[in-house]
């Protein structure tokens, strides 16, 4: 078995990096460091929480296709993100400011979501677990 610890980033494929770096500056994420964006290397950015994005580029497609979880064709592979919020009331208020649509929602149990995409269209999900009482 391997001696997996934590996830240690997540690397997105964007087209425009500064397009891509104030969106994910509106989610909460700071930048760390260019690592040489243009010769194939991250943009790496972080959130207070612990999550680590490392935004790569640039696309080499002039073709705006990402097919992902919310339309009908599907294909193997990754699909989304999932970041836990705290409030997903909150959540969704700071989106409206931020004029940021909300793609698809879903409630189960006590799981609750929405999607939202980022500008080249990554799927990003924002959860919420409500504490179940007893």
């Amino acid at each position: 078995m391997l001696d997996i610890q934590k996830v240690d980033h997540i690397g997105i494929r964007v087209r425009d990096k500064n397009r891509a770096i104030e969106f994910y500056q509106s989610l909460g994420f700071e930048l760390v460091r260019d690592a040489g964006f243009d010769q194939g290397h991250p943009v790496i950015m972080r959130h207070s929480s612990g999550v680590t994005l490392n935004l790569l580029g640039p696309t080499s497609e002039a073709k705006d296709e990402n097919v992902l979880m919310d339309i009908d064709k599907r294909y193997a592979g990754y699909t989304h993100i999932a970041l836990r919020v705290g409030s997903l009331s909150e959540t969704e208020e700071i989106l409206a400011n931020l004029g940021i649509e909300i793609t698809g929602r879903f409630s189960f149990g006590n799981h609750s979501a929405v999607f939202i995409r980022d500008l080249d269209r990554n799927v990003i999900e924002l959860n919420e677990f409500a504490e179940v009482k007893c």
